[in-house]
C-alpha cells in the first residue's frame, strides 16, 4: 500500500478515504459496519465522518465498527464541528466558536467511543470568529490529547492561509489538511486553493470525487432522479448540482474509462487522487458494492493520456457544474444549466 503523508505532518493515509455520509441513512448498521470491515482489510486506514452526519448516527456506526475490529491506534479518524447535531441547537451549539469546539468536540469522542480524535477539522469556515479564538481552542484539545492533527474542510484559499499565518504568529496548532469539494465537473480550487495548499504544506482531502454519481453515469437527464440518488434522498443543494452540461461530460468520461479498461467511477475517483496537492480522495459508498468498485483505484496511477484527454472535457480551473452551492462565501455561483426542483423517478 503506497500510504501518504498529510499534508506538512508525519501522519499517513491511505491514498483512499471512506466517508461515512451514507451511515445511518440509508446504510444500515450493519452494512456500515461491514464497509469499514471490508476497507480496513483492503488497506484503507482512513475514515472520515462528522458530528452532523444523521444527527450523530454516522460517528455511532464508525465507533462501533472501529470497536469490533479491535485497530484504534491503526486507524485514522477524522470529524468535523461546525453545524449543530440537529434544528433545536441554539447559538452556541453551532460555528467555530471556543465554547461549540469544546462541547462538540467531548460529544463526538462519547459517539465515537474513543479517547481521541486523528484529525479534527472545521467543517466551514465562521468569518465572524476570530481566528485566535477558533485555533486556540483546537490548540488546547491537541495539548489535551484529545485531537492529534486539526483541518479544514470548504474554506476559501485566502482563509487557510489566514489560519496558517496566525498559528504560526502565535505558536497555535497548525492546519495539515483542507477539505474541498473536488472533481472533473468543479475544478475551481485549481485556481487558488491548490497553489496555496502546495505553497504551505496542506494536504487535500476532497469529497464529491464522483460528483454526486453524476460521472459514474447514475443520472440520465438532470429533471429525472433516480428514487435512491443523492439528489431524490437528500434535495436542496444535491439537487442543484445535477445539470445536463455535468450529465454530458459524464457520458463522454464513460467512454474514456471504457477504453481503458475500467469504469467510470474508478476513472473518476482516479482522477482526483492523482491531482497535485491531493492526499486521499474521500468515497462515500452506500453499498458494499460500490466500494469493492473503487478500492482498485488505490493501486492504480493516471496516465498522462488519460489526464490529457480529462483536461479536454473540462479545462483546469473551469466548471460546468456547481460544487461550492453549498458555500455562502462562494459570492460567484455557477448559473449555466442549473436544475429545477422536480420529483423524483420512481
Amino acid at each position: 500500500m503506497d500510504y501518504r503523508s498529510l499534508g506538512r505532518s508525519g501522519l499517513m493515509v491511505s491514498p483512499l478515504a471512506i466517508g461515512t455520509f451514507n451511515f445511518s441513512n440509508p446504510t444500515t448498521e450493519a452494512a456500515s459496519i461491514a464497509i469499514v470491515e471490508r476497507a480496513y482489510e483492503a488497506g484503507v486506514n482512513f475514515f472520515d465522518t462528522s458530528n452532523n452526519y444523521n444527527e450523530g448516527q454516522s460517528e455511532i456506526f464508525l465507533g462501533r465498527a472501529v470497536k469490533r475490529l479491535s485497530a484504534r491506534h491503526k486507524m485514522v479518524i477524522s470529524s468535523k464541528v461546525h453545524f449543530p447535531i440537529d434544528s433545536n441547537a441554539g447559538p452556541n451549539e453551532q460555528s467555530n466558536s471556543r465554547i461549540n469546539i469544546i462541547r462538540t468536540c467531548e460529544e463526538s469522542l462519547k459517539r465515537l467511543g474513543t479517547d481521541y480524535i486523528d484529525l479534527y477539522q472545521l467543517h466551514r469556515p465562521s468569518f465572524h470568529i476570530p481566528s485566535e479564538e477558533t485555533l486556540g481552542a483546537l490548540t488546547d484539545l491537541v495539548r489535551q490529547g484529545k485531537v492529534r492533527y486539526i483541518g479544514c474542510s470548504t474554506h476559501p484559499a485566502w482563509k487557510v492561509v489566514e489560519g496558517i499565518m496566525v498559528s504560526e504568529a502565535k505558536g497555535l496548532a497548525r492546519y495539515i489538511s483542507e477539505q474541498p469539494p473536488y472533481n472533473l465537473l468543479d475544478r475551481r480550487v485549481e485556481n487558488e486553493l491548490v497553489p496555496a495548499c502546495l505553497a504551505h504544506g496542506v494536504g487535500l482531502i476532497p469529497y464529491a470525487p464522483l460528483a454526486q454519481g453524476v460521472l459514474s453515469g447514475r443520472y440520465s437527464d438532470a429533471n429525472t432522479f433516480p428514487k435512491d440518488s443523492r439528489a431524490a434522498r437528500r434535495g436542496g443543494v444535491y439537487i442543484g448540482r445535477v445539470n445536463e452540461p455535468g450529465i454530458e461530460i459524464g457520458r463522454k468520461l464513460t467512454t474514456l474509462a471504457n477504453d481503458a479498461g475500467i469504469t467510470p467511477a474508478q476513472l473518476a475517483v482516479l482522477w482526483v487522487k492523482d491531482q497535485p496537492a491531493v492526499t486521499a480522495p474521500i468515497f462515500g459508498p452506500r453499498t458494499m458494492e460500490q466500494l469493492e468498485e473503487i478500492l482498485p483505484i488505490m493501486g492504480m496511477t493516471l496516465s498522462a493520456n488519460l489526464a490529457a484527454a480529462c483536461d479536454d472535457l473540462v479545462p483546469p480551473g473551469s466548471a460546468v457544474t456547481n460544487y461550492h452551492n453549498g458555500c455562502n462565501w462562494m459570492k460567484q455561483q455557477l448559473q449555466v444549466g442549473e436544475s429545477r426542483v422536480v420529483a423524483p423517478a420512481h
